[in-house]
C-alpha cells in the first residue's frame, strides 16, 4: 500500500518540483535522499527528495508567531496556516501504461502536472528501477528507511573507470571491499589491487580495531596474495602466493617522472634521467648510483650537458629509491609475468605493501607494474582485433591515494591517466579510492563512469565529485547530509539514477555467509569452516 505525502504545487525540469505536504504528514518524518513517486496525468515519475522546508500562508505568522502552547491552536494552524514542503527531483518515468512497463524506466524529459499526487516509493517501485540481484547485478546496500536491496549493474560498472571517495573514517575501505567481492562473485572482471595498508588480502580492520576477513579468506581459490614485505606477511600469518622483487634494470625514466613531486626533483633533473638512460642503457639506475666524484663522471655530465647541481638533485632522489628493500640488482622472478599468469586464469591479485607504506614505494611499484601489464593487454587486444580472436578478460586496477597518480601536474604523463581516458579501449579500467577528490585532474574525473561518494565536508572535494553531473546543486545538499559512516551517494553509468544507500553489513558471520553464497563447493566448505572458527 502506498503512503501519500502531498501534491505538486510548482517546479521545473532543471530544479525539480515543489510538493506541499498533506496535513497528517509530519515534516519531521521526511529525510533528504528518500524516494517518492509522482502520479502524473499520463506518466508516473520516480524521484528523490533533495530538500525540505517550512511554509506559511500568511507572512505575518513568521513575523509575529502565534502562541502554540495551546495544543488546540497548534493543531488548527498545522496544515492550514503552516505547512511543510519538499523539493523533489524527478529522474525517471516508470509504469503508467503497458508500453512504458515494457520499455522499463526512462530518463525524465518533462515534469508532472499541477496537483499530481506524491507518494513514498514502494519496494516494488525501487525494484522496478534498480532491478533485483541476478548474474549481473550485485546487492550493495539499502535505500534510507527501506529494506529493499539496491543493486549495481557490475557488467556496466567495469566498462569504465570508477571512484570511491570520502573523508577518512567514512567506510571507503569496507565499501570498496564489498564492491570487489561483487565483481569477484559475478565474474565480471578480474582485479589487480595495490593494497597500500594490507586491508584487502587476508584480513582488514574496522574503525574499532576489530579484525575482519578480506578477499583471500572468503574466496581462497579466486584470490592470490602478492607481497613486497615477506616478513610482515609472516608475522600476520598471511599465506602469500608470490614475493615481489624488482630489479634496478626494470626501472624506466617514466617511473621516476611520476615521482618528481615525491622526490622533489627539478625539471632539468627529470630530463637528465632520459639522457642517462639513453647513454648508460638498461642498467642506467645502478650505473648512475655508482658514479662517484671522478674525472669520468664529470666528463659524462659535460657530454650530456647536465649541470652539477641538477645531477646532485637527481642523485638524492635516486638514492631514496635505491634504499627501498624490495629493489635488488637482479630480480629472481618476473612479477609482471606472475601477475598475468594469475589474472589470465581469472584469479584476482592483491599486492600487499606491508611495512612499505611510504608513498614513494607505493607510487613506484603501482606505476611500474601497471605500465607493463597495460602494455601486455594492449598487445593482446590489438591481436584479437586483427585476428578476430578472443579478447583478454576485463581487468580492473584498484589504487589508493589516487590523487598522487592523477593530479593535474602528472596525470597526462602517467599510465593511470591514460587508462582513465581510454575508458575500456584495451579492456583495462581503474577503481580509484581517495579522500581528496579535488586533487584529481578534472578531465580524469569527468571520464569516471560511476562515483561512490561517502561523506565529504570539503567544498572543493564535493564540487570535484559532482562536476558535470545533472542536478549538481540538489545532489550537493544530499551529499553534505550523509551520515559519517555506512552511507554513500552513488551515481553514474552503472545505475539508472543517483541513489543514497546504507551499505550492506560486512564483518559478521552472517555477512560472510551471504557474500560467499553461490560460490563453488570449495568456497562454501571454507565459509562453513570459518563460521565454526568464529563461533568456537
Amino acid at each position: 500500500m502506498t503512503e501519500r505525502l502531498g501534491i505538486v504545487t510548482s517546479g521545473s525540469l532543471e530544479k525539480g518540483v515543489e510538493v506541499k505536504l498533506d496535513r497528517p504528514v509530519s515534516v519531521e518524518d521526511m529525510a533528504v535522499g528518500r524516494y517518492v513517486t509522482v502520479e502524473g496525468q499520463k506518466r508516473r515519475f520516480f524521484g528523490m527528495i533533495t530538500d525540505i522546508s517550512l511554509g506559511v500562508t500568511d507572512p505575518r505568522l513568521a513575523i509575529t508567531p502565534p502562541d502554540v502552547s495551546d495544543d488546540f491552536i497548534a493543531e488548527v494552524l498545522a496544515g492550514t496556516a503552516t505547512y511543510g514542503t519538499l523539493r523533489v527531483m524527478p529522474y525517471l518515468t516508470i509504469g503508467g501504461d503497458a508500453a512504458s512497463m515494457l520499455e522499463g524506466p526512462q530518463p525524465v524529459k518533462t515534469v508532472p502536472s499541477h496537483f499530481s499526487v506524491v507518494n513514498l516509493a514502494s519496494q516494488r517501485d525501487v525494484e522496478l528501477v534498480f532491478g533485483r540481484e541476478d548474474e549481473r547485478r550485485f546487492y550493495l546496500g539499502t535505500p534510507l528507511d527501506m529494506e529493499t536491496k539496491i543493486c549495481l549493474n557490475l557488467e556496466e560498472l567495469v566498462k569504465r573507470s570508477n571512484g570511491v571517495f570520502g573523508k577518512s573514517g567514512t567506510g571507503k575501505t569496507f565499501l570498496t571491499r564489498i564492491l570487489l567481492i561483487g565483481m569477484l562473485q559475478k565474474s565480471t572482471a578480474v582485479n589487480l589491487l595495490f593494497d597500500m595498508h594490507s586491508e584487502y588480502g587476508w584480513a582488514g580492520s574496522s574503525e574499532g580495531g576489530r579484525v575482519v576477513k578480506s578477499l583471500k579468506q572468503l574466496f581462497p581459490s579466486s584470490v592470490a596474495v602478492f607481497t613486497l614485505d615477506e616478513e610482515s606477511s609472516r608475522r600476520r600469518k598471511v599465506s602469500t602466493d608470490f614475493v615481489v622483487r624488482i630489479g634496478y634494470d626494470e626501472i624506466e625514466p617514466e617511473d621516476v617522472t611520476l615521482l618528481r613531486q615525491t622526490l622533489n626533483l627539478t625539471e632539468p633533473a627529470v630530463e637528465a634521467v632520459y639522457q642517462l638512460r639513453r647513454r648508460l642503457g638498461k642498467n642506467w639506475l645502478q650505473s648512475t648510483l655508482d658514479l662517484r666524484e671522478s674525472e669520468e663522471a664529470k666528463e659524462l655530465l659535460r657530454e650530456l650537458n647536465i649541470h652539477e647541481s641538477t645531477f646532485q638533485n637527481l642523485l638524492r632522489g635516486l638514492q631514496t629509491i635505491g634504499r627501498l628493500p624490495f629493489l635488488v640488482p637482479q630480480a629472481p622472478d618476473n612479477p609482471v609475468k606472475s601477475a598475468l599468469d594469475y589474472l589470465d586464469r581469472g584469479i584476482n591479485v592483491v599486492l600487499e605493501f606491508g611495512r612499505y607504506t611510504d608513498i614513494t614505494a607505493y607510487v613506484l611499484v603501482a606505476n611500474l607494474l601497471t605500465r607493463r601489464i597495460h602494455a601486455q593487454y594492449r598487445d593482446r587486444m590489438e591481436r584479437a582485433m586483427g585476428e578476430a580472436g578472443a579478447r583478454p578478460r576485463p581487468l580492473v586496477i584498484t589504487i589508493e591515494e589516487a590523487h598522487k597518480f592523477l593530479n593535474p601536474e602528472v596525470s597526462s604523463q602517467t599510465i593511470f591517466g591514460t587508462i582513465a581516458r581510454e575508458m575500456r579501449k584495451y579492456n583495462v579500467t581503474l577503481l580509484v579510492i581517495d579522500q581528496r577528490p579535488s586533487g584529481i585532474d578534472s578531465e580524469v574525473m569527468s571520464q569516471m563512469g560511476t562515483k561512490i561518494a561517502c561523506l565529504l565536508d570539503n567544498e572543493r572535494d564535493i564540487d570535484s565529485v559532482l562536476a558535470g553531473v545533472s542536478g549538481k546543486s540538489e545532489l550537493k545538499s544530499v551529499l553534505a547530509r550523509l551520515e559519517s559512516r555506512q552511507q554513500a551517494l552513488i551515481f553514474g553509468h552503472a545505475l539508472p539514477m543517483p541513489v543514497v544507500i546504507k551499505t550492506r553489513e560486512y564483518g559478521s558471520v552472517r555477512s560472510y555467509k551471504e557474500l560467499t553464497s553461490g560460490e563453488g563447493p570449495e568456497t562454501k566448505e571454507q565459509a562453513e569452516k570459518d563460521i565454526e572458527e568464529l563461533w568456537g
